[in-house]
């Protein structure tokens, strides 16, 4: 394991948290893993949505094994392989990409969104269901909502209300995204459910 942080930290060095995107992506993709609890067998999805029509433009469904163990902090060693290979099937390349993960919201400040980010070179942000590194204040019950996920001072993500009286999601920034746009686009994908669409 001490290899795989080795390698994290060298990937860090190459992260883009300076220049987000100059404009409002058009195509946007989202990724997530599946896994099989009974066996090895895991798959990766990558959908992408043209955010101005709400279309879905194209998806693609990897399955494949898993060869990395699960450790805390390491999950990117698990799913970028599979995730890129998705990435790689789209016609379409995808002007920014949103991870079921974390982003700089990680004990490292390297966590999966900022991985796949890095080696694909597309900007990239997290969506996670949960917390993982950070304290927080609830944000208020409406939608739009957020407060500050914070280790410390240092402002890692927020927790943002996407549905009225719903639990709230915890965004982060990955690659070339900026927390503000993240936020925006978060919003701009969950018109009706918790999770982006």
């Amino acid at each position: 394991m001490a290899e795989a942080e080795r390698i994290q930290e060298q990937l860090r060095q190459r992260l883009d948290l300076h220049n987000p995107l100059p404009t409002e992506p058009r195509l946007v993709a989202g990724v997530d893993v599946s896994y099989d609890k009974s066996s090895p067998r895991i798959t990766a999805a990558a959908v992408v949505f043209d955010l101005a029509t709400g279309v879905e433009v194209e998806s693609a469904v990897v399955p494949g094994e898993v060869t990395f163990p699960y450790v805390p902090g390491l999950l990117a060693f698990r799913e970028v392989p599979i995730l890129l290979t998705a990435l790689e099937r789209l016609a379409a390349r995808p002007d920014l990409v949103v991870c079921d993960g974390y982003g700089i919201a990680h004990p490292r400040r390297f966590g999966l969104a900022c991985h796949l980010g890095v080696v694909a070179g597309l900007p990239t942000f997290g969506v996670a269901k949960t917390p993982f590194v950070a304290g927080f204040d609830a944000p208020g019950e409406h939608r739009g909502d957020w407060s500050p996920l914070r280790a410390g001072d240092e402002v890692l993500g927020r927790v943002l209300r996407t549905q009225t009286g719903v639990k709230p999601v915890f965004v982060s920034v990955g690659h070339r995204t900026a927390l503000e746009q993240a936020t925006t686009l978060t919003l701009n994908l969950t018109p009706r459910y918790r999770l982006p669409e």
